[in-house]
């Protein structure tokens, strides 16, 4: 009888451990699926709902700074603790993108290459009840002591600033501007001086002419200390190491130490290079920005790396209290009381959730990590060289046999998340497309084929289009032997009408 009731305590126990583990399983997967917004928001609400998850304070940029500037001490400690955050500091913000084009405004510096329209390379609109952030500019114009006169070269200034809040018109153009077209006779001084006002405005960094003004107005407004004086000087005189993300360099111009040199970039990091887009609607729409899960980081060499975009995620760690708590429970097995064995119970059920929450976050920053590894290295080239022509036929299967995960792991990974490139932002679904096999055996994309077919369609003579046999005939040519069903398959999914309706 005895033996019996141990075989079935044994029984209970191991299908208790079964449903753990599928219970930590399905939260891993979960957590897999989730952009790196609605992560933050779990996270939140996981903190909330479970005392015993906490995240790890972060270190005062300032102290940081100023501690190590003046008495040179031991660093260790210091080091451990900014270590188990550097992936999060690591992070990639929206300023890297802008560091990428800034061949925009900056002819000496390296030129953005996008094939995206421009709201394409931004982000994705949505619309809503906002007001646009001209409007927000004026109202703020309103509150502001101003003559007439200065009055309407601001409202044309604030006309003229772009989606990111930036001016990129000359001052000389201003002048010309305002004098045909509302007939304001005014000097280069004068508009920069109401140009000035303007720059007062929030948020920090409107109005400014260039990126590398827009962060100097940025940094102008922060308290006076260490730090500023250390980002104001990397941003002025080291803008081209900064650009380029050169921070050994810097950091030995500077003659930081290592924790002083994080920090730094980490704060530079916090830098808005948009800030038009943080106001809300532009041009009657209102901004919500894609927050990538990757920054993907292409070298002129032709080295591609990535990292993990873990934002505003902390680190998170079992509340010590907890810890503490159950220790001096478990000292005291013997002369528990009932209150007592279930407030050990309540303790050890938080910490066990809040454990298993914390793994369930890792595997999930392995498995991202794991997944666009494998996307670059089988996209090598078109992240090299931004052509779509250079994507090649890639499914989620062929992810999932180079990382060793499920294909529906897989498919969870890739199917809301984005990857910032140097070529613009895009979901992980883009580098993803079937493939088709020529009479030769030769693998083709099917992405590539539609792109040639939307090139021939786009310069054939309007007067005498192209029927599907001439089309097909026409994509032969250029290295496509498909069928003229597959031209009319390919073509009806382009949006393209047949020959007789294109005329």
């Amino acid at each position: 009888m005895a033996q019996g009731q141990v075989q079935v305590q044994k029984q209970e126990q191991a299908l208790k451990q079964t449903q753990a583990i599928t219970q930590q399983q399905m939260l891993q997967s979960h957590l897999v699926e989730l952009p790196i917004n609605q992560l933050l928001e779990r996270i939140n609400t996981e903190m909330d709902d479970n005392p015993a998850l906490e995240a790890e304070p972060q270190p005062d940029a300032d102290a940081a700074i100023d501690g190590r500037a003046d008495d040179g001490g031991d660093t260790d400690a210091a080091d451990d603790d900014y270590a188990a955050q550097h992936e999060r500091e690591e992070r990639q913000s929206a300023l890297d993108e802008a560091l990428a084009g800034i061949g925009r405004d900056d002819e000496d510096l390296p030129v953005y290459h996008g094939g995206a329209s421009t709201a394409e390379e931004r982000e994705e609109m949505v619309y809503g009840d906002t007001v646009s952030f001209y409007d927000e500019l004026k109202e703020q114009m309103g509150e502001t002591d101003l003559t007439d006169r200065q009055r309407t070269i601001m409202e044309y200034l604030i006309g003229s600033l772009d989606d990111d809040g930036l001016l990129r018109k000359s001052t000389d153009s201003i002048v010309d501007e305002l004098a045909i077209y509302h007939g304001t006779e005014t000097t280069p001084a004068e508009v920069d001086s109401v140009l000035a006002r303007l720059q007062e405005f929030d948020p920090p960094g409107i109005g400014a002419r260039s990126l590398q003004e827009c962060l100097m107005l940025q940094i102008e407004r922060r308290d006076d200390s260490r730090l500023k004086s250390l980002m104001r000087e990397v941003v002025s005189r080291h803008f081209d190491e900064f650009t380029k993300k050169h921070w050994d360099k810097i950091q030995s111009s500077l003659s930081l130490t290592d924790l002083q040199a994080e920090t730094l970039i980490r704060e530079l990091r916090k830098l808005n290079p948009k800030p038009g887009a943080s106001m809300g609607e532009t041009i009657g729409r209102s901004v919500q920005q894609i927050t990538p899960d990757f920054i993907v980081d292409t070298q002129d060499d032709g080295t591609v790396t990535f990292t993990l975009n873990t934002g505003d995620v902390p680190e998170l760690r079992v509340s010590q209290s907890f810890v503490d708590t159950m220790r001096q429970y478990q000292d005291n097995k013997g002369s528990m009381s009932r209150q007592m064995k279930e407030a050990l119970l309540y303790t050890k059920k938080k910490v066990d959730a809040a454990q298993g929450f914390i793994e369930a976050v890792k595997v999930r920053r392995r498995t991202l990590t794991l997944t666009m590894q494998a996307i670059i290295n089988w996209q090598h080239r078109f992240f090299e060289d931004g052509d779509e022509a250079s994507l090649r036929p890639m499914i989620l299967k062929d992810i999932a046999e180079k990382t060793g995960l499920d294909i529906s792991t897989v498919s969870r990974v890739t199917g809301s998340k984005y990857a910032q490139t140097r070529w613009g932002t895009f979901p992980l679904r883009h580098f993803f497309s079937d493939s088709f096999v020529t009479e030769s055996g030769e693998e083709l994309s099917t992405r590539r084929i539609k792109a040639a077919l939307r090139d021939i369609v786009d310069a054939e003579d309007k007067r005498r289009p192209l029927s599907d046999d001439a089309l097909k005939d026409e994509l032969a040519s250029r290295g496509y032997p498909i069928a003229r069903r597959t031209v009319a398959k390919y073509r009806e999914q382009l949006g393209i009408p047949i020959a007789r309706l294109r005329k």
